[in-house]
């Protein structure tokens, strides 16, 4: 986890997302999904690789439902099209580049040839250089420009600087009145996004399903030839009925569509607005990606895109001055190449990301005016994301979709059948088809009638709510989660996370506060206490360390805006050493001053150590150490005693050690600095040597040993306990030393007490390292605690446990907050729960309102359900439903489960037992109305015609009933209780309700419409039992035992032996 876009926002997507990403492919099963381990288990109708799928793989279940509601289906999935344009343009836009770029050095090789000069820059407003210039200058890597603007100055960039009113140690003032000036003159770092689509286009896309066109084109045939036969005021009723109710269906789903798009348009802008770190008016201060301007300095350096430095370089510009800095640049050149920045080669370009090292640039084109602005503005439309659910999803659908056209297919085959022998009866009792009798209108409206039937039935089989359920359960995780100060940047993350076994956390800053503080210091063999009495201290030992403390950091001590006090900029370890020596009476600037920085080795977190070497004025030449406490103690060979004379550090290692050991076992970071003096003849005099000279880190002279306490954050305990009781195991994986890690890993929970420190629970990273795949793999399952590790033991732990079948969550250092870590689980697990209670709604009403019809089709040659009626139960059971369902909000209940395997099946057991119940009674309840209602409700006496509405009638009313109150089961497939906390979901409420009203509007007012008549209030009461039953049945239901191996693989195994036998 690392900062978000905003300093209120933690961005899970860079941390656990991120690494989520990373760690959970391949082999990843959760706990609950051994059964999947066997090799002979194979589902037909799965993709293996869901996370990143390609997109061959995805147009293979596009085509394979081109016939089945594709369209609507894939409405708020990944659109290939535009994905392979975007893919397509940046090519171009980067082939582009190139060539520019490469006519350029022919063109500049050429002009050094003959002798030609750079134009001179020209005035541009208050600047003297013109956007023009500045832009073609740094787009094209122009050394020439660069030199010449530069003039006499021995750091190119200073010529640049001055044109642009930069100070290159201050940056500019930053006055509202400056920034305003700048932006006017060259531009703001933004770049056209294309508008969402507007409310008129979501409509023309909701009409374009092949289903919904055959309905109105049948309905309309069907309204023409109403009104001839029986003329404008009864004979536009079932046309016009069926027209209304497909125009419903596509002004609700353009709505829900629009809304979404609404949405995330507004996720995204939250997403894109990044917050760095700028130099303004000699003060380091953090501002949006957006208000950044040409002549800003920018602090720059291996890291995380929202902390104080950043990974991605946010414009075009120039390197000011750089130690190691290395640059990707293939997301903008297309090669993997990491290229070296120095005064050779100082154009950074934006977009590109820092691969190693730091440095400083000056910004000299922003937004539109640089590549990545140009790339960007041309395929800013967002083309959607293909989450691995929603990739399964598809699989799941094209199944029940082909069983729906198989049905479908079948019940026109009957009904046609029965049509043209003259079994099918009106529901008057009299014979539909008559040869020779029956005119030519009745009989193409008859059939019309009858292929409109089969075309809903594959309008209701068809399950493309089920990506919709999905989208809007993620967004409702992702607005949720935002409400609680973290911001998820990819979807897919949000459902990974419900699928987590271990969570590999970093210490600092998530299970920490992060914010450091020196509280204990061992300077000349003595503890400093106070650690700030600068008093105790000898004026040489003060004077050096001072002087490594002021040079050998990336930080900065400040005055505040008020004028009041000091503020102190850096990485957290940085800032409480730079208080600390602020304490005891570090003049900061003056300390800087007096000696000049030669060399730079830039702190990793592999070596654990980051070195500087800096000539003072009096021409000595020292080099300062800082980093973990034992690695540069045991490069230390003497230390400075409390008169400032060097003594052997020989016979005072164990005190030393003991030091380190005492802090450690208090949970305090040790960290220690030590210096060396270097011989003038041992520097290398020429710049380009110098910036690859080695540092020399051994013979060192130990200063200070001091111990900085990172509280624990509130909650973090709780946290741990929740996802270890959730079956999620949490793993701390950090640079500190094996005895902070122990001392942090007891006091957050992780683990129980010291005498659970044993050498299976916690490791070095160089000893897990070490080992052979093998043993790591063993090793893996068992370590709670790595300490002293470096990125690439995370990554070899990480691998190790994914061959194990573990699903990972990696946090990544930055600010981050580890009770969100449960949280961020809950509403991973809920997108999951989510879908599944969706699935089972959905399923069982498209199990009974298929059987239903064709059993009557096929025994009665007449279907109960009419069109008109299943179209609005398809509106219930996909747009309605799913916004019902989709938006539950996650329960304690959720946190006793264990984890969901990613091969876990879709539809488990227990929902396969609750829908097959509540489809078993739905069928069978109303299957004997069709046949025996008219007996059993008494209304023989009626005429046959008005029986046969008021029983259809019926069986439409408590087929609906029926869903409403399903819907209630659904929330809580696997509890007995399935009201609790429905009033807290009002979104719920209010759907339940308005499809409850509406459904009385239509009995009792819309009989035309629906084909379907009044029902008094003895045959509502009717309705209302049959649907009510649904409640006390599912919790009879839930006392059914079920098998553990899933139904796919029982049904399945039958077919592979089968498959088996026929090879052999």
């Amino acid at each position: 986890m690392t900062t978000g876009s905003s300093p209120k926002h933690e961005d899970l997507e860079a941390g656990i997302i991120g690494d989520v990403a990373a760690a959970e492919g391949g082999g990843g099963d959760g706990e609950g999904g051994g059964w999947e381990c066997e090799d002979d288990f194979s589902d037909p109708f799965d993709i293996a690789n869901t996370k990143n799928a390609s997109l061959d793989t995805l147009k293979r279940w596009r085509q394979a439902t081109l016939v089945l509601n594709a369209s609507r289906r894939f409405r708020y999935t990944l659109d290939l099209k535009k994905e392979e344009e975007k893919d397509q343009r940046s090519s171009m836009i980067r082939a582009h580049a190139q060539v520019i770029r490469a006519a350029l050095l022919f063109k500049l090789a050429g002009q050094r040839a003959i002798g030609t000069t750079v134009t001179p820059p020209n005035p541009s407003a208050d600047y003297s250089i013109a956007l023009d210039q500045l832009a073609s200058m740094t787009r094209d890597h122009n050394i020439s420009a660069l030199q010449q603007y530069g003039g006499a100055s021995l750091l190119l960039v200073k010529g640049v600087s001055e044109l642009l009113k930069t100070n290159v140690d201050r940056g500019i003032v930053g006055d509202d009145n400056e920034l305003s000036s700048r932006r006017n003159t060259f531009g703001s770092n933004t770049y056209p996004i294309k508008e969402g689509q507007s409310f008129l286009r979501f409509l023309w896309e909701a009409w374009q399903d092949l289903t919904l066109i055959i309905l109105i084109i049948a309905a309309i045939a069907s309204l023409a030839l109403g009104i001839k036969s029986e003329g404008l005021q009864e004979g536009w009723y079932d046309g016009g009925s069926i027209i209304f109710a497909v125009l419903l269906v596509i002004f609700v789903t353009a709505i829900s569509d629009y809304r979404q798009s609404l949405q995330f348009q507004k996720l995204n802008e939250e997403k894109r607005n990044i917050h760095l770190e700028v130099i303004r008016g000699g003060r380091r201060d953090k501002v949006s990606i957006y208000d950044l301007v040409v002549g800003d300095v920018v602090p720059l350096k291996i890291g995380d895109q929202a902390s104080s430095s950043l990974t991605q370089v946010p414009a075009d510009g120039i390197l000011i001055n750089g130690h190691s800095l290395a640059i990707d640049e293939s997301s903008m050149t297309g090669e993997s190449k990491i290229v070296r920045k120095d005064q050779k080669a100082p154009f950074l370009m934006s977009g590109c990301m820092v691969a190693d090292g730091a440095g400083t640039m000056l910004v000299t084109g922003v937004g539109i005016n640089t590549e990545w602005g140009l790339l960007m503005a041309s395929i800013s439309e967002d083309t959607g994301e293909e989450t691995p659910l929603q990739v399964r999803l598809n699989g799941v659908a094209t199944f029940i979709g082909i069983v729906g056209l198989a049905v479908a297919l079948s019940v026109l085959a009957v009904l046609l059948a029965r049509f043209f022998t003259g079994t099918s009866r009106n529901s008057d009792g009299t014979i539909q088809f008559v040869r020779g009798r029956t005119s030519i209108g009745a009989t193409v409206d008859g059939v019309i009638k009858i292929f409109t039937a089969a075309v809903t039935i594959v309008v209701v089989a068809v399950p493309e709510g089920l990506p919709l359920a999905v989208t809007l359960t993620l967004a409702y995780s992702m607005k949720k989660m935002m409400a609680d100060n973290a911001l998820v940047r990819r979807l897919s993350a949000c459902e990974t996370m419900g699928s987590a076994t271990t969570i590999c956390s970093d210490k600092t800053g998530t299970l920490t506060l992060n914010q450091m503080t020196v509280v204990e210091a061992y300077v000349a063999r003595q503890k400093v206490d106070p650690p700030e009495d600068s008093s105790q201290l000898n004026a040489v030992v003060l004077s050096l360390l001072n002087e490594s403390i002021a040079q050998n950091t990336a930080g900065s001590v400040f005055s505040s805006k008020d004028g009041g006090g000091i503020e102190v900029s850096g990485s957290p370890t940085e800032k409480a050493l730079l208080h600390w020596g602020v304490k005891f009476g570090m003049k900061f600037d003056i300390v800087r001053s007096e000696s000049t920085v030669l060399h730079v080795s830039p702190f990793n977190s592999t070596k654990k150590q980051g070195g500087v070497a800096v000539r003072r004025s009096d021409s000595q030449v020292h080099a300062h150490w800082k980093g973990a406490a034992e690695i540069i103690l045991a490069s230390s060979t003497r230390y400075l005693d409390t008169n400032g004379c060097l003594q052997s550090i020989n016979r005072d290692m164990g005190f030393f050690n003991k030091a380190i050991e005492d802090m450690a076992a208090r949970s305090l970071r040790c960290v220690a600095i030590a210096y060396r003096t270097c011989k003038n003849d041992q520097i290398p005099a020429d710049e380009e040597q110098l910036a690859q000279w080695k540092l020399p880190e051994d013979d060192l002279v130990l200063l200070a040993i001091v111990g900085i306490k990172d509280p624990c954050r509130e909650g973090v305990k709780d946290a741990v306990k929740l996802c270890t009781d959730a079956g999620v195991k949490v793993r701390m994986v950090t640079g500190d030393n094996l005895q902070t890690a122990k001392a942090i890993a007891v006091e957050c929970g992780i683990l129980a007490s010291d005498a659970d420190a044993t050498e299976h629970n916690i490791i070095e990273g160089r000893t897990f390292r070490e080992l052979s795949d093998k043993e790591r793999e063993h090793v893996a399952k068992r370590v709670l605690v790595m300490g002293r590790s470096s990125p690439n033991d995370k990554l070899l732990l990480v691998q190790a446990l994914r061959k194990q079948g573990e699903v990972v969550a990696v946090t990544g250092d930055g600010t981050n907050d580890a009770p969100a870590l449960h949280e961020v689980v809950r509403w991973g697990r809920s997108v999951y729960a989510n879908i599944q209670k969706f699935i089972q709604f959905q399923l069982t009403v498209n199990v009974a309102a298929l059987v239903i019809n064709v059993v009557a089709a096929i025994s009665s040659g007449d279907v109960p359900l009419n069109t008109v009626q299943l179209l609005w139960v398809n509106l219930i059971m996909d747009t309605l439903g799913a916004l019902a369902l989709a938006t539950e909000p996650p329960t304690d209940h959720l946190m006793h489960r264990t984890p969901v395997g990613r091969r876990e099946p879709l539809v488990t057991n227990i929902m396969w037992r609750n829908l097959i119940m509540q489809a078993l009674y739905q069928v069978g309840i109303l299957l004997v109305f069709n046949f025996a209602g008219i007996s059993i409700l008494n209304l023989a006496h009626d005429g046959t015609g008005h029986a046969n509405m008021v029983k259809n009638t019926l069986i439409f009313n408590a087929f609906v009933l029926c869903q409403i109150f399903n819907e209630f089961n659904a929330r809580k497939p696997d509890e007995l209780n399935v009201f609790s906390g429905v009033t807290k979901n009002h979104l719920f409420i209010a759907i339940v309700g308005t499809t409850f009203v509406l459904q009385i509007i239509i009995i009792e007012f819309l009989g035309k419409f629906f084909s379907t008549v009044r029902l008094d209030w003895k045959l509502w009461l009717v309705s209302l039992v049959i649907g009510i039953f649904s409640w006390p049945l599912a919790v009879a239901g839930k006392f059914i035992p079920v098998p553990k191996t899933p139904l796919a693989k029982v049904f399945i195994k039958p077919y592979q032996r089968c498959i088996a036998s026929r090879n052999a």
